[in-house]
């Protein structure tokens, strides 16, 4: 296995747990902030995953910049849905809203809610890097 198909298996795979754990918290009833913090990983995960199969370097740490390229490299060109990226972005703001902001409230609902949207999302870029 090359360099490449590792770290593409790696980050598919981190995807995958993550949002298994995001499904765990949110059946246990968990921190919604936890919640959503680990499902939007996975979409984020799962974004990562997605540049590796298509050669694809971000060139940036920053989360915002990973989003901008998804959209710029798969979205506009109508290689995934505007769907999915409205379902990123809802997802990132939601969590650098109850990550870095004070005496946020979200509802368990949801919380539930974006577990549901990244598992979504994940299934979606697996089409995607499936062909």
């Amino acid at each position: 296995m090359t360099d490449k198909q590792s770290l593409f298996s790696y980050r598919l795979r981190q995807a995958e747990e993550t949002l298994n754990d995001a499904e765990k918290m949110a059946e246990d009833k968990l921190s919604t902030r936890s919640i959503i913090n680990r499902a939007y990983y996975s979409m984020f995960y799962a974004v990562l995953a997605l540049f590796i199969h298509s050669d694809i370097n971000p060139r940036t740490s920053k989360h915002s910049g990973v989003i901008a390229i998804f959209d710029k490299e798969f979205v506009h060109p109508g290689t995934v849905d505007r769907h999915f990226s409205k379902m990123l972005h809802r997802l990132f703001e939601a969590r650098q809203e109850v990550d870095y902001k004070e005496l946020v409230e979200v509802p368990m609902e949801d919380a539930k809610e974006f577990v549901r949207l990244a598992g979504e999302f994940l299934l979606a870029m697996k089409k995607v890097i499936a062909g």
